[in-house]
């Protein structure tokens, strides 16, 4: 089944999970071209990774130096539409707005061989349109467990005592406590006893020229032993992630639209697998796609009133690289 309306991928997501058919799900930012494959059905140009179910079948090896050049946005461009967010905090219309922009990047690797090289747990390539090499999980099901895994805070591994600096940053930890309530709050309209489980732990993800902290929490949430036959509901009910949209969610977004310059598109939706019995799906950040034969990297970060501009225009540039050391 390729792409369809938000309403026929809910069916086809729930009537499949009812089934114990296995599955592989692709959802855009704004839910509008969302495609479902039962596993047998996927197109030959989609290959896809995950620490649950993988259709690589053979791992292709690439043995060579590459470049990678960074051309990203002026900072007055990006300061425009940084400044217009902080007026919408300061008028109360939302607390956390994460604000993307597109890097042009000139590298002489080709989609392939980004998705073979790169190293991550959730990867995606998408015929030749796009490729995702993403470490953040979105939402795990197993044992009648839901657990949801937030990524909110990075930082150069290099700065001095880097993960006491993180952790420490008061900033950082106002942003990161405001989507866990915002995910736990989305967990609950399906899920009982809603805690979070793990808070602030920190993964370190090597690339190319440089190692980064990230920090994430996990939350869980107990469901209904028929939970599969609203897989559909319980998925798409959460979107879009919190981590890459804000809170409060619904206003945020019509924000994000106002002042991001260009379409996410698939960028910042959630791509994963059913195997049956369990579910296992993450979030499309570490995106580059083909645009006619040029190449964009989509990258950003979390405003809040205590953003500095200079430092998240940096953010979102530490973010434009590839998982390859």
């Amino acid at each position: 089944m390729e792409n369809c309306s938000a309403t026929r991928f809910v069916e086809l997501m729930n009537d499949y999970g009812k089934k114990n058919i296995p599955f592989l799900f692709i959802i855009d930012f704004n839910i509008r071209t969302p495609e479902i494959y039962r596993l047998e059905d996927i197109p030959q140009g989609i290959k896809f990774e995950t620490p649950l179910l993988s259709n690589t079948t053979s791992e292709k090896k690439y043995y060579r130096s590459f470049h990678f050049k960074k051309e990203p946005v002026p900072f007055q461009e990006y300061l425009e539409s940084f400044l217009n967010i902080r007026k919408e905090i300061h008028r109360g219309k939302t607390f956390l707005v994460n604000l993307t922009f597109p890097t042009r990047i000139f590298t002489d690797l080709t989609l392939e061989e980004i998705f073979y090289l790169s190293r991550a747990k959730y990867k995606l390539l998408y015929h030749d349109k796009f490729v995702v090499f993403s470490p953040e999980i979105f939402v795990r099901i197993s044992d009648y467990k839901i657990r949801s895994f937030p990524m909110k805070g990075t930082i150069d591994a290099s700065v001095p005592d880097a993960e006491s600096v993180i952790l420490s940053n008061i900033k950082e930890k106002a942003e990161h406590n405001t989507i866990i309530d915002l995910i736990r709050n989305d967990m609950s309209i399906e899920a009982k006893d809603v805690v979070v489980t793990r808070y602030r732990y920190i993964d370190r993800i090597n690339t190319a020229d440089k190692t980064l902290l990230q920090v994430s929490s996990e939350i869980s949430g107990s469901l209904d032993r028929d939970f599969r036959k609203r897989l559909g509901n319980i998925i798409t009910g959460m979107l879009p992630a919190g981590s890459v949209s804000g809170a409060p969610k619904e206003e945020t977004v019509r924000i994000i639209h106002d002042n991001e310059k260009y379409e996410r598109g698939w960028y910042t939706g959630i791509f994963g697998v059913f195997d049956g019995e369990n579910l296992d799906s993450g979030v499309m950040i570490r995106y580059i796609e083909n645009n006619s034969g040029s190449m964009y990297y989509k990258s950003g970060g979390g405003i809040t009133f205590m953003s500095n501009a200079e430092a998240e225009y940096k953010e979102l540039i530490d973010k434009v690289y590839v998982p390859i050391a």
